[in-house]
């Protein structure tokens, strides 16, 4: 995305985005790092909060993490091994051939997507790696939980999904990959919630933030009294996944 093009969905949502977004899998980063030659250095592309470059800069001897929501930045885990910088996707700042991974975290859906391949072509070494994944709707673990969710989600807030997230939700099948991509296993991850740890990941959403600016009233409040019926005591965890999608590949050496 250009600073001409960016449509900024999350900014006013970002201290909620750095406390409820669930970090991603180390399974997830441990199979992408596996893909990687040398370990370097990374670009994590619209890292947000910095959830997907605290991964990877277990495994990277530098994180380059950028995103052109200034809000999210002022969020972000701070690593002494990552350089945050407010950028866009398809101009980084960075050199040519200067990375050894690429990196997208639930944001591909929302770039110009030919003009950041074509920034990623040119910032990675050859033979270099671009991983990008995203996550679908939740999942509960009670058909009576699950319903109500997806009542919500697919329901009241169905016309308040921004088109780009069918992208997402096709699990970037529909969009050109132009890279020589690797076959990858398949991902869910899981993580135990509280009813109100997941009603604070409910309220990050785009559809949640549209639907308030639409109606002046928050969505969430109706729903976290219809899950309360059916979850039982609301200090208890339940399980709550995710599938998650993603797609790998190679530039040319």
């Amino acid at each position: 995305m250009t600073s001409l093009t960016f449509k900024d969905h999350f900014s006013s949502r970002a201290a909620l985005y750095a406390v409820h977004r669930p970090d991603y899998p180390d399974s997830l980063f441990s199979y992408v790092v596996s893909l990687v030659r040398h370990r370097r250095a990374a670009w994590d592309c619209a890292t947000g909060n910095g959830q997907a470059a605290v991964g990877l800069v277990e495994h990277f001897g530098r994180v380059i993490a950028t995103d052109l929501s200034s809000e999210q930045l002022v969020h972000a885990r701070r690593h002494p091994r990552i350089e945050y910088r407010e950028a866009s996707a398809d101009a980084s700042g960075l050199e040519d051939s200067s990375v050894d991974l690429v990196t997208v975290a639930q944001a591909l859906h929302w770039f110009d997507i030919d003009q950041f391949y074509a920034e990623a072509q040119r910032v990675l070494v050859p033979g270099g790696v671009i991983a990008v994944w995203g996550y679908g709707d939740p999942l509960l673990d009670t058909p009576a939980l699950q319903r109500t969710l997806h009542t919500f989600t697919r329901g009241k807030l169905e016309s308040y999904w921004r088109a780009e997230r069918q992208i997402l939700l096709d699990r970037y099948q529909t969009i050109p990959f132009p890279f020589v991509e690797v076959t990858r296993p398949p991902f869910t991850f899981e993580r135990r919630w509280t009813l109100a740890e997941l009603i604070g990941y409910l309220r990050t959403w785009s559809a949640t933030a549209e639907y308030v600016a639409a109606h002046g009233t928050d969505p969430v409040v109706e729903v976290e009294a219809d899950l309360a019926r059916d979850w039982g005591d609301g200090q208890n965890s339940r399980p709550v996944r995710w599938p998650l999608y993603l797609r790998a590949g190679y530039t040319a050496d």
